[in-house]
């Protein structure tokens, strides 16, 4: 029995089967790449699902959390700590400069978008717009807004008045939203729907049609932001300030963080006692998340975000099994045609490569933003031999 047969033996016996039995048991990481248990090397395109920002062990990440530890590791929040203020200061002005605002810090994803779905029955107003394909979290205020049936319907009923439109209808948004709608939720681009990618025409009328209805425009960069595109928000490139953004993953590079930011009138809504977390604002997670953003300007990775993501997307498109590739920065999504994508996965991660079916058809790359081009040419060199072994795979 190999060492990973053991511990995926020792897994299903002790964790409950949230995610199915584990692809890897993994033992270490440096930049992009990851060993298992057994010894066996992979190139993460994955990067923990848009989270690992700089990689595996980025030394300026590892210095930013031991220095921190060894000061403050965790305070109430009775408190408050420098890392924690500084960062709320460089999120509102990354994400909006020169607007007001104002940041609630907390622990995932899940957690700011249910932060701002609170946030938004403070308008007095309870009804939310959102758009088919999404994906917005796990508890049951981020499910309730979540489009994909079979992962709603066995926990309802759920916080409803919950309406969904075609993403990318402006005609059809522009019908749902009333002077009853609270929010309008959108992803500027959809993860795990395969990155679906919003035009900022769409954007830019979501912005005027919730500025007209006094709903809140909620932007959910959980996947989206921090770089992983090429701007700091996906949203940027269209020049539009939402009332609320939303982040997460790759904010503090594998150490747990999410935020709600609010803007203008919407910063006012929470007072004190609407809302807390107890991890939210921890010292070592703020530290981190300054890390990974001094780092993204110190090291020009906007740019060689951009520039790897064209590399990549060009690259892989060759390939005539590939029908469609989508998506900004490193941030990848495409469908294949006659081959599908969870062999893909088999076949990429035999030849030693992490990757992600986000459907059927769909495979999802998302590499940490440091990625090289050596790596991304190596990918593509591989990719026909991958897709090769897929469809043998398929056949035998």
């Amino acid at each position: 029995m190999t060492e990973t047969q053991k511990w995926t033996e020792r897994y299903g016996h002790a964790l409950m089967n949230t995610f199915g039995p584990p692809k890897l048991v993994l033992e270490r990481g440096q930049g992009c790449r990851v060993w298992d248990v057994d010894g066996n090397e992979y190139v993460d395109f994955l990067g923990g699902i848009a989270v690992n920002t700089l990689g595996h062990a980025h030394p300026a990440l590892v210095g930013a959390v031991t220095r921190q530890l060894e000061t403050l590791g965790h305070v109430s929040n009775f408190f408050a700590t420098k890392p924690q203020i500084e960062l709320a200061e460089r999120l509102l002005e990354l994400a909006a400069p020169g607007v007001e605002g104002r940041a609630f810090l907390c622990n995932s994803g899940a957690e700011a978008n249910e932060a701002a779905l609170k946030l938004s029955r403070l308008t007095g107003r309870t009804r939310v717009v959102a758009m088919e394909d999404a994906f917005h979290g796990r508890t049951m205020g981020s499910l309730a807004l979540t489009s994909k049936a079979a992962y709603r319907e066995p926990f309802e009923p759920l916080p409803g008045d919950v309406t969904w439109v075609p993403y990318g209808d402006v005609d059809a948004l522009a019908a749902a939203v009333t002077e009853e709608t609270a929010a309008v939720v959108i992803e500027p681009l959809q993860g795990e729907a395969g990155v679906n990618v919003a035009s900022a025409e769409f954007l830019r009328a979501a912005r005027e049609i919730t500025t007209r209805s006094g709903a809140l425009l909620w932007l959910d960069e959980i996947q989206s932001g921090m770089g992983r595109t090429g701007t700091w928000l996906a949203s940027h490139p269209a020049g539009i300030t939402p009332d609320l953004v939303t982040l997460a993953k790759g904010l503090a590079g594998g150490i747990p963080i999410g935020a709600l930011l609010a803007f203008g009138d919407a910063a006012g809504l929470f007072a004190p006692g609407n809302h807390g977390t107890t991890f939210g604002g921890n010292p070592v997670a703020t530290a981190a998340a300054l890390a990974v953003i001094d780092t993204i300007g110190s090291e020009g990775l906007l740019a060689h975000a951009v520039e790897m993501g064209d590399r990549l997307r060009s690259g892989v498109a060759a390939d005539a099994r590939v029908a469609e590739v989508r998506g900004t920065g490193v941030l990848v999504g495409l469908t294949l045609t006659g081959v599908e994508a969870p062999a893909v996965v088999a076949a990429a991660q035999a030849a030693g490569w992490i990757v992600n079916a986000t459907g059927p058809d769909r495979i999802r790359f998302a590499p940490p933003l440091v990625v090289g081009p050596e790596d991304v040419d190596a990918f593509v060199a591989a990719w026909p031999g991958i897709l090769d072994s897929a469809a043998e795979g398929a056949a035998r």
